[in-house]
């Protein structure tokens, strides 16, 4: 997806959250002098199937269909549920909120961490992405992107790993680990509805379907952004 196809869903994100471009742009800037411009081939996945990972609890009665994928795509703390059941990742999309050490250890074993940045997390940003080993990081952004940091579509950390998944060449998606409703605040539920707004999206532009988002389909929005 290219940012001028991405830029109307984003700006609809900002004006009901709230949310200042200017941060998301200047944490996109303080980024871009921290990373290298990671060479995205590295995750073609054309032809396979990628499981697309989130961290809800019912993803421990799931990981079997990680397994059966051809290409791990894990959001957030589900890379830790893989890699204690022995699954490998093959890319962890984090914005470094909750499990900043595995992205940290994830780099140093040679495993690629699409690392977001946001106007809420330029603290983590700082402390954590210097840590990491610079090779193996991919530096995304909701903003316009610069050149190291990449924008590939998406909001919260399991539908970007979708929209990555499905810029790098993915034939098809599954999805593990995804509760829309399982959530702890009112600002969480309100995020993964974003989530599902946007997945909505991306399986609309696929031409497939996503059972993990039947009941939660928003066709008024995907209608107006259309």
């Amino acid at each position: 997806m290219q940012f001028p196809e991405w830029e109307p869903a984003y700006e609809a994100v900002l004006r009901d959250f709230g949310y200042d471009r200017a941060g998301d742009e200047a944490a996109r800037e303080e980024l871009a002098t921290l990373v290298s411009d990671f060479d995205v081939s590295r995750l073609d996945a054309t032809g396979q199937t990628v499981a697309v990972v989130g961290a809800a609890p019912c993803l421990a009665d799931e990981l079997a269909d990680v397994e059966r994928a051809d290409r791990v795509f894990a959001a957030s703390t589900a890379a830790d549920v893989c890699r204690e059941h022995g699954i490998a990742v093959d890319v962890h999309v984090t914005d470094l909120d909750k499990n900043p050490g595995t992205s940290r250890a994830l780099t140093r074993e040679g495993t690629p961490v699409a690392a977001h940045a946001h106007g809420d997390n330029r603290d983590l940003v700082a402390d954590w992405i210097p840590e990491f080993d610079d090779d193996h990081v991919l530096g995304t952004t909701q903003a316009r992107p610069v050149d190291g940091v990449h924008n590939f579509g998406g909001f919260t950390d399991g539908d970007r790993a979708a929209f990555l998944a499905d810029h790098v060449g993915a034939e098809s998606l599954v999805f593990a680990g995804w509760d829309f409703t399982n959530a702890p605040s009112e600002t969480k539920r309100h995020k993964l509805r974003w989530a599902a707004r946007l997945l909505s999206w991306l399986e609309r532009r696929r031409d497939e379907t996503y059972e993990v988002l039947d009941g939660y389909r928003d066709t008024d929005w995907l209608d107006a952004l259309d």
